[in-house]
């Protein structure tokens, strides 16, 4: 069996027939006897909640040690500490519907269902007057479906089920439950385990369940009470816990909606909301930060208030995911399984190794196995069963999935030989670097010069935009439209501080053959220090062949011998038909 794995795994154990079909939530490693060997224990699917055969299979080493039978169809198991009695062994709490069935030494030894949820008033009252006779069925499901269609408190499982049976059917479903108390039951959709009060490895836990009416509850691990209830805006599919519930707790939900939302200890709704481009298909925590698989074929990473961080593209559909921690080595990664037969292993967005399998892994657990610390299992979508053990010489770096130098490090370049002209060149550089200098900063003063006096030229024969003296002034120009009508607004501001430039005008210069102004002569009021002065005029184009020209602008005051300054405009070619 080719593995592709880089040489870093060794093969354990292989069984295409093993029969095992689950999913992560129901694969877990515990040392559930207390003898420091761990167990491999499976809630399997069976063919169904129609088919039966859901059982709870616990292995060792390659061989069953033990299964039972469910009675509904898991959806998640895991292993917890419920007290502090010795030797150390943990519970085993599987979730199956509405109820949570814990085991001990691999006995059942309690079962927790969840608490009813509110039923809506008006329903109680119609299943009352049809148990007292007061109703007859097709009265009653008329009834049910308006309100079902009205929203607020949703059905019970047996209002929905009456409305979906055939007319034929009615009668009979309804002598045989009329007499029975109606209540509305939620089921779970996904478990995790919390610290109680310290964070070590064998400490007394809390069990987490997420439901399918949003809730998520918090639930004791000795007297299996609600400590805490949580609300999310929908189901969730996925969660991820942290911290201890006496000091602080983040938990972390993916639900149907498309988002993942994070719960605090200090509030009973989400603190953070992360939205997605696609639904999520797996949560896993590394570190600080969260790493979500995605249905398109996508890996993010994000930090735990909803920034993302980075994106890796995957080659096919992501299938399952799992948490990949050696504590001895403080190494932390991502497993995922993708439908292509492969399962990858990421840091961050760097892909560090690749496992091949026969089929599309269904499952992944990377953990304690026996008394290997290292040791990745995986179940396949046909029941195969896949046992690797990680060698101690892995290098699971980053940069060790393609270890030494990148290729163009080995090209040479090409540099020229060092030549005699180079050579006095440098030579004569460092000898004379001093002059050279001062000649730099003379020619560099020249022009500022050069550049002042022109300025001062245009100031004077006022050809510049802006003017000086006693009357300050500054013009600006913006031709809007496409043609042959042109508009041109020209801003007037006085610059000045204190003193008005009375007696204003603005007078165009322009080619007659190309323009016709509307209004060749603007009267300008008295400008007041500061202000912006709007004037308009609409120019006409009357030039054919798509040619343009130059509009100059005068600001001239009365009394005075030349214009106080001028403003030179190019406009644009005109677009439309030239007037005639």
């Amino acid at each position: 069996m080719e593995t592709g794995d880089g040489g870093k795994w060794l093969d354990a154990h292989y069984d295409p027939v093993a029969g095992l079909h689950t999913i992560s939530s129901c694969v877990d490693l515990a040392d559930l006897g207390g003898d420091g060997e761990s167990r491999l224990v499976v809630g399997d699917l069976g063919r169904g909640a129609a088919g039966g055969g859901m059982k709870l299979k616990v292995f060792r080493g390659t061989a069953l040690l033990s299964e039972s039978a469910l009675l509904d169809l898991p959806c998640g198991l895991v292993a917890f500490f419920m007290d502090l009695h010795e030797p150390r062994a943990p519970a085993l709490a599987v979730a199956s519907g509405p109820s949570l069935y814990v085991y001990k030494n691999l006995r059942p030894y309690f079962k927790f269902t969840l608490p009813s949820l509110d039923l809506n008033p008006l329903e109680q009252d119609l299943w009352r007057q049809v148990r007292e006779g007061h109703m007859d069925p097709p009265t009653l499901k008329e009834m049910l479906e308006s309100i079902r269609q009205g929203g607020g408190v949703p059905l019970s499982e047996r209002s929905l089920r009456f409305l979906s049976l055939d007319p034929g059917e009615v009668e009979q479903f309804v002598q045989l439950h009329k007499q029975q108390p109606i209540k509305r039951q939620t089921v779970i959709t996904c478990i995790g385990t919390l610290r109680k009060s310290t964070a070590d490895e064998d400490g007394v836990s809390c069990l987490v369940v997420g439901t399918e009416s949003g809730r998520v509850y918090v639930l004791d691990p000795e007297a299996f009470t609600v400590l805490s209830q949580m609300l999310l805006p929908s189901p969730p599919s996925l969660l991820d816990v942290s911290g201890q519930f006496d000091v602080e707790f983040r938990i972390t939900g993916a639900c149907r909606n498309g988002n993942i939302y994070v719960l605090r200890r200090d509030s009973d709704r989400p603190r953070y909301c992360v939205e997605l481009s696609s639904h999520p298909v797996g949560l896993v925590r590394v570190g600080r930060s969260l790493v979500v698989g995605c249905a398109d074929e996508s890996l993010q990473g994000f930090t735990q208030k909803g920034k993302r961080l980075w994106r890796a593209e995957l080659p096919a559909p992501i299938t399952t995911m799992a948490a990949m921690s050696l504590p001895i080595r403080g190494f932390q990664a991502v497993l995922v399984g993708v439908a292509s037969g492969e399962v990858r292993v990421y840091r961050d967005r760097t892909l560090l190794s690749s496992v091949r399998t026969p089929e599309a892994p269904t499952s992944l657990r990377f953990g304690r196995y026996g008394r290997e610390d290292g040791t990745l299992v995986v179940t396949m979508r046909g029941g195969g069963l896949m046992v690797k053990i990680l060698k101690r010489t892995a290098a699971l770096e980053e940069g060790a999935a393609s270890a030494g130098p990148p290729p163009a490090q080995s090209v040479r370049l090409s540099v020229p030989k060092k030549t005699k002209l180079y050579v006095d060149q440098t030579l004569r550089e460092r000898e004379g670097g001093g002059a050279m200098h001062r000649a730099f900063q003379m020619d560099l003063c020249r022009l500022r010069l050069c550049a002042a006096q022109a300025y001062v030229r245009a100031l004077e024969a006022r050809l510049a935009p802006v003017s000086g003296g006693a009357a300050p002034l500054r013009l600006s120009a913006v031709v809007q439209g496409l043609g042959p009508a042109f508009k041109l607004t020209l801003h007037l501001q006085n610059t000045g501080a204190s003193r008005p430039a009375p007696h204003l005008f603005l007078s165009f210069l322009y080619d007659r053959r190309l323009y016709r102004l509307r209004t060749p002569l603007l009267r300008v009021p008295l400008l007041v220090p500061g202000l912006v002065y709007p004037l308009e005029t609409w120019v006409d184009s009357t030039g054919a062949g798509g040619l343009s020209g130059v509009i100059k602008v005068l600001v001239l005051q009365e009394g005075a011998g030349g214009p106080l300054l001028t403003a030179h405009i190019n406009m644009p070619v005109s677009e439309g038909p030239a007037l005639g």
